[in-house]
């Protein structure tokens, strides 16, 4: 297949290079909407309790309140004159508004739960109606409409769902913009450091622009059919960026070394791509697998970054594997061209690494005693997961200007329970009075409710309230809404345990209600992910061990690899623990320090993990073409590391930078997701490819290689190595070097 790609290459170099930039103009063209089709949230499972209990309360209650406006009297209280007034007349005219429903206030129900303690705040609380693009489209009409000054009495800001994900959308954007803007710069200028000329720096960001510009194509076209996250759009033009940078510096890389080995310019293009060309797929077949593992999760925040990530990944193989042999072959020599002054002539070509040849024997001569220092700093840096936990996104993630954190700081600190953070009991069927009374009644007394509210009353410290009459829109003849205020910071284990608590409470005979809510969400989205997190793990862990099986036709290399892997995502994951759960960093990176967020942390992991396994074939892939040259263990590891060290620590080092530039996202979850998926890049590039593989290597000795004899048969048959099934037989046993007769070294 390979050989075919080549020769397409060679003789239709420009039909291909016209047909990709017609693809790309096109792809631009449909990808300009892609923005209209992406969606907030996503963190819920639609199979939970707590969703099922929101489909209820849509159909019979009107839905849950989503949008919280907090007003505040720029001049007395907000129960008395011109406040007064205004405050009504602003109710009034938000229930004439056609994408409006329940909205309730201070000034129609007079309920002092709706007011501050101070008397100079009030909330009005409603619902906007609509699904997904279009409820975000209604909120922010909305919000544009009412928020800031009214009648120059009053100060509206708006909060609740509706609006943390009114200002997350262009945040997110604000985020994309600044990050691309700093990571293409910084990755133009480190391309020319490593290749030495302007034309080679330049044709890395070819390959990138054409998968950046077909991600946004596919975005259009998946969102037109399925729900997927904004931030995948985050995600995804980072993975373009610097998937598309790192295959491309790697088949630049090898071309350019084929031409300084005197090739001409048609054989350098079929060498590059039977070996780089094959490294590349192999490549993206790892780490589409690792994000393919994504789609098992029913939260849709992480299956659109299933479909998005394997999208990207498959777009930026392919527009290495044709795009770039075509480039290749239309440049020939001229590929060098632009030599910057501090390269010498004659050296534009980039050779084998001497340093890391050198680094990987020293490692081989004392394995143990220069692995065991890293893993120890690993291990170390691993820690702060004994002490992790996790949440999901609420307000705290935006910055602390952000409008809709601003409201629910104040519901929380300035009012007797939050209203816009209760939990909503839900019975769908019909309830007595009396029953109701009492199963309200026995919720009121749990530790941390301020009150609950029903049809028939309101209720708090186990008994009536005299002062809060019942809201007759809570009840139905044919179902019941029960709203549990909690005087709890929302997300907090209390409050996930009052969840707990308030499921197991005894409902009135005969009825099985759900509970619903923000707390109620966050404890179903943990268990939904928690139920799932194996099989995802099992499927990752699976496909690497048969892809990289069939690219080495050893079932040593695999497990090495995998093992190597987990400790260092798990010194990653324990990083980002220790920074943004613990608070270190805090004000250096100006975020909020709460639990890790749940789905970001797994697609962090499925991210990362797939990344690591890129440089894993990069790395793997050269060893083993010595090994099979004849080759002994040790050599074929320090030669391939000099061969590729080089290029795997300056493609580390583009694709971190990618990742590292969303450290100046001012949403926070954000901010970890690009510091931690850089940090594990480098992590697996030095310290894992520099000292662990090497270590490793020598250790298990000739048994690296090892197969047993069917599945020696099947690879020899069914295996993908550098020169095809047929060309390149499994590794032969070859004699042990002299240094290699144990692990010990005797």
């Amino acid at each position: 297949m390979f050989e075919r790609i080549a020769e397409l290459a060679i003789r239709r170099s420009r039909l291909v290079l016209i047909v990709a930039a017609v693809a790309v103009v096109l792809m631009g063209a449909l990808g300009a909407g892609a923005f209209g089709k992406l969606l907030g949230g996503g963190f819920d499972d639609p199979a939970s309790q707590s969703s099922r209990a929101r489909e209820v309360i849509d159909d019979k209650f009107g839905g849950e309140t989503n949008l919280v406006l907090l007003v505040r009297s720029d001049d007395g209280r907000v129960g008395s004159g011109a406040a007064e007034q205004s405050g009504k007349a602003l109710v009034s005219e938000l229930k004439k508004e056609k994408d409006l429903g329940n909205v309730v206030s201070f000034w129609d129900t007079n309920s002092p739960d709706l007011r501050s303690k101070d008397g100079r705040e009030a909330v009005v609380l409603a619902r906007v109606e609509g699904k997904d693009a279009e409820l975000q489209e209604n909120a922010k009409a909305v919000i544009d409409d009412y928020a800031g000054t009214y009648k120059d009495t009053l100060t509206v800001k708006a909060g609740g769902s509706a609006g943390v994900s009114n200002e997350m959308g262009p945040q997110t954007t604000e985020d994309l913009i600044l990050a691309e803007s700093i990571a293409v710069p910084l990755i133009l200028l480190l391309l020319l450091v490593v290749f030495g000329t302007v034309v080679s720096a330049l044709l890395p960001l070819a390959i990138a622009l054409v998968s950046i510009v077909s991600v946004f194509a596919q975005l259009f076209v998946v969102g037109s059919v399925t729900d997927v996250s904004i931030f995948a759009i985050n995600l995804t033009t980072a993975l373009g960026l610097g998937l598309g940078v790192d295959y491309a510096l790697l088949m630049i890389s090898r071309f350019r070394e084929q031409l300084a080995a005197g090739a001409s310019v048609e054989d350098a293009v079929r060498k590059t791509m039977s070996t780089a060309g094959r490294t590349v797929a192999f490549s993206a077949a790892t780490v589409a697998a690792a994000l393919a593992a994504l789609m098992v999760f029913p939260q849709y925040f992480l299956r659109s970054f299933g479909y998005s990530g394997v999208g990207v990944v498959l777009i930026a193989a392919l527009a290495t594997l044709f795009v770039m042999p075509a480039l290749l072959n239309v440049l020939g020599h001229r590929v060098n061209k632009g030599r910057m002054p501090w390269v010498r002539t004659g050296r534009t070509a980039p050779s084998g690494s001497s340093v890391w040849g050198r680094l990987a024997r020293t490692v081989m001569r004392r394995p143990a005693l220069t692995a065991l220092p890293v893993l120890a700093v690993l291990l170390l840096a691993a820690s702060p997961l004994l002490g992790i936990t996790f949440g999901t996104a609420d307000e705290r993630v935006l910055p602390e200007d952000a409008e809709s954190r601003q409201v629910s700081a104040s519901l929380r600190e300035n009012f007797n329970g939050n209203d816009a953070a209760a939990l909503h009991v839900v019975i769908d069927e019909a309830v007595d009075k009396a029953p109701l009374a009492s199963y309200a009644t026995k919720l009121s007394g749990l530790d941390g409710v301020a009150r609950v509210e029903t049809s028939a009353g309101v209720y708090a410290g186990g008994q009536p309230k005299a002062t809060g009459p019942g809201n007759t829109a809570l009840g139905r003849d044919d179902g019941q809404q029960v709203n549990v205020v909690s005087k709890l910071t929302p997300k907090s284990d209390a409050a996930k345990d009052l969840v707990e608590k308030v499921r197991s409470a005894a409902p009135p005979a005969g009825t099985d209600p759900l509970v619903g809510g923000g707390d109620a969400e966050l404890v179903d989205s943990n268990d939904s992910i928690g139920s799932r997190l194996p099989l995802a793990i099992g499927l990752i862990a699976v496909t690497t061990f048969v892809l990289l099986f069939l690219f080495t036709g050893s079932i040593v290399q695999p497990l090495r690899a995998l093992v190597l892997n987990l400790i260092s995502l798990g010194a990653t994951l324990g990083v980002m623990t220790w920074i943004f759960q613990d608070g270190n960093l805090s004000g250096l990176l100006g975020f909020t320090a709460q639990p890790m967020e749940t789905s970001m942390s797994v697609l962090m992991f499925c991210v990362a993990f797939g990344l690591s396994m890129d440089y894993e074939v990069f790395v793997t892939s050269r060893i083993k073409e010595l090994h099979e040259q004849g080759e002994d263990n040790e050599s074929a590891v320090a030669d391939g590391l000099g061969h590729t060290g080089r290029i795997v620590s300056a493609a580390a080092v583009l694709l971190a930078v990618s990742f590292f530039a969303f450290g100046t996202a001012k949403i926070s979850f954000l901010q970890m997701f690009g510091l931690g998926s850089g940090l594990a890049i480098l992590i697996d590039a030095l310290a894992v490819r520099g000292v662990l593989v090497p270590a490793a290597m020598r250790l298990l000795g000739r048994s690296a290689w090892y197969a047993p004899g069917p599945l020696r048969k099947f690879h020899n048959r069914f295996g993908l190595s550098e020169n095809g099934p047929e060309a390149a037989p499994a590794p032969r046993p070859v004699p042990l070097h002299p240094q290699e007769k144990n692990s010990a070294g005797v």
